[in-house]
């Protein structure tokens, strides 16, 4: 009996062993397929026990929405090659001078004896930009307009050219000496233009005006189209330009005007100040009569003047000069030689490269470009 017993404890104690042996295997793979593939019950269970079971299904899905990193894109930088002007398509450039100058054009002429001192390819006909402008004070001047008479700047008178800026804005009210000052110290386009608008018969007959005075002074290469210079249509030769220079220069108001360091206008509530283009004028070495700046990209840097050097009275022509101060450089370098002792001062004629001379050249067609401010 007592043998029964002991083997019933036994098989009992066997069983309950073999149970908890079961529970621990079920329940530990449980626990593993609750970690690998978590069940809504499971989830649920969790959240309510404070557990991080939802935080990490967020963060899975922030993993799972992270924006994947594009491509960097490569961005082609494009040069635009710098427009010529036409004394480069021209070849103009190429011409060797003992002064190495940067002017594709130079002439300087002895105002008193006509004597030609220095010739750079002087009988090429090239735009003049606002060279322009000293044509436009003459035919102003010698029309005898009163220059107290109030004008007007309007819509036509805003550059469609080349889309240059102005600060006289449409509506602007000044006398026609103001503008005539404008135009000629700071080559102001919209004054120029104003300028040729009302001059008796309008700008049509200003311009017949213009062409019959260069005609006038024995100016055959020159043809303008309007009174600005923006237009490349406007163009002349420098022996042309030194035979209006020689003329501008009898006029003692655009002597005056040209060589004004700085003017100062009211327009409307405001003061506008203005300044020369010219920065030889505010240069005390240098005894300046007139003068003209001028620029667009066909006609290059430009600059002609009156002026006292060596002891002679003497007109300088600049055409085609390419850097944003060269044409100042090769002033002062022209200004240089003449006042050396060596100076032999009889003409330096410089021809173009491959010819007994440089023709009169018409121009190509040439795409306008934008400027900030020609002058």
């Amino acid at each position: 009996m007592l043998k029964f017993r002991k083997m019933g404890w036994m098989a009992g104690a066997l069983s309950a062993m073999l149970l908890v042996t079961s529970m621990s295997g079920a329940e530990a793979a449980t626990r593993r397929a609750s970690s690998e593939k978590p069940t809504q019950a499971a989830s649920a269970k969790s959240s309510s026990r404070g557990q991080p079971t939802a935080k990490v299904a967020t963060k899975r899905t922030v993993r799972a929405s992270r924006p994947v990193a594009s491509p960097r894109r490569t961005v082609a930088r494009v040069i635009v090659p710098q427009r010529q002007s036409f004394g480069q398509l021209y070849g103009l450039h190429d011409a060797a001078d003992p002064l190495e100058l940067k002017s594709s054009v130079a002439f300087v002429l002895d105002q008193d004896t006509n004597e030609v001192l220095l010739n750079k390819n002087s009988s090429a006909v090239l735009p003049i930009a606002s060279i322009t402008k000293l044509m436009t004070g003459l035919v102003v001047t010698e029309a005898k307009l009163p220059l107290d008479e109030m004008l007007t700047i309007t819509q036509d008178d805003v550059d469609t050219e080349k889309g240059s800026s102005s600060r006289l804005a449409v509506g602007t009210h000044l006398t026609r000496g103001e503008m005539l000052h404008l135009a000629l110290m700071s080559s102001e386009n919209r004054a120029a233009n104003a300028l040729g608008r009302h001059y008796p018969g309008g700008l049509s007959a200003f311009v017949g005006a213009m062409n019959a005075k260069a005609q006038l002074l024995g100016m055959h290469d020159t043809r303008y189209v309007e009174p600005t210079g923006l237009s490349s249509k406007n163009q002349s030769s420098a022996r042309d330009l030194a035979a209006l220079v020689n003329t501008a220069y009898r006029v003692p108001l655009l002597r005056e005007l040209s060589t004004s360091p700085e003017y100062q206008v009211e327009v409307g509530e405001r003061q506008l100040q203005y300044r020369t283009t010219n920065r030889l004028v505010l240069n005390p070495a240098w005894e300046i009569g007139l003068q003209k700046t001028g620029y667009i990209s066909e006609a290059g840097q430009c600059l002609v003047m009156q002026a006292q050097m060596a002891g002679r009275k003497l007109i300088m022509v600049l055409l085609d000069s390419a850097g944003k101060y060269s044409r100042i450089g090769d002033a002062e370098r022209i200004r240089s030689w003449l006042n050396s002792p060596s100076t032999v001062h009889p003409a330096v004629p410089v021809m173009a490269r491959g010819g007994a001379g440089t023709p009169s050249l018409s121009g190509p067609s040439v795409t306008p470009v934008a400027t900030k401010e020609p002058s």
